[in-house]
């Protein structure tokens, strides 16, 4: 053990090169490499074997393309006897100049009904946030990213009808509910 504790850290980088050296030193055994020039020229020597035909290509047959006159399948269908040019008469639309509620910057999908309380003949949900806060929400109150606004809160889910666009520039009313989690 004495002899261990003398070694200074030079010594042992001389005996990792010592070692590296030997190493190195037996795997260059044989320079010329001969061998390895005879295994290439008796392999370019071998003859070849036999090549694939070409395939056969068939010749390019041109497409008339007959759709175009149609209507385009990604437009909105116009329905028969309607005109196209009267403006659809729909009393449904978001009212935009209404300060927007606490929830109404989380999606539907994120908020969860986890309680109600009551108070006389007022009954108000609990409602916990993606972020994991409760609010409290009453009939009236706006939740959800698409204008939802309660309509009525019972004791196991609330009733709130959302305002999306129908996609022809109009709105649409949806009823949506949100039920407790247990």
């Amino acid at each position: 053990m004495p002899l261990l504790r003398n070694r200074s850290p030079h010594r042992a980088k001389t005996w990792a090169l010592m070692a590296l050296c030997l190493l190195l030193s037996a795997c260059s055994d044989n320079l010329s490499m001969d061998d390895l020039q005879q295994y290439i020229v008796e392999v370019s020597l071998r003859p070849g074997g036999p090549v694939e035909p070409m395939p056969q290509f068939l010749p390019y047959e041109a497409f008339t393309y007959s759709a175009a006159s149609l209507r385009s399948p990604f437009d909105v269908p116009i329905m028969a006897g309607t005109s196209t040019a009267a403006e659809p008469v729909n009393e449904v639309r978001p009212d935009f100049d209404r300060t927007p509620e606490a929830l109404e910057s989380f999606a539907l999908s994120n908020l969860n009904m986890v309680g109600t309380i009551t108070r006389g003949n007022a009954t108000i949900a609990l409602i916990q946030d993606e972020n994991g806060m409760i609010h409290r929400v009453g009939r009236g109150s706006y939740l959800g990213r698409n204008h939802g606004r309660v309509m009525k809160v019972g004791p196991a889910e609330i009733e709130l009808t959302e305002i999306v666009p129908s996609g022809d520039g109009a709105w649409v009313e949806r009823p949506r509910t949100l039920a407790i989690q247990r």
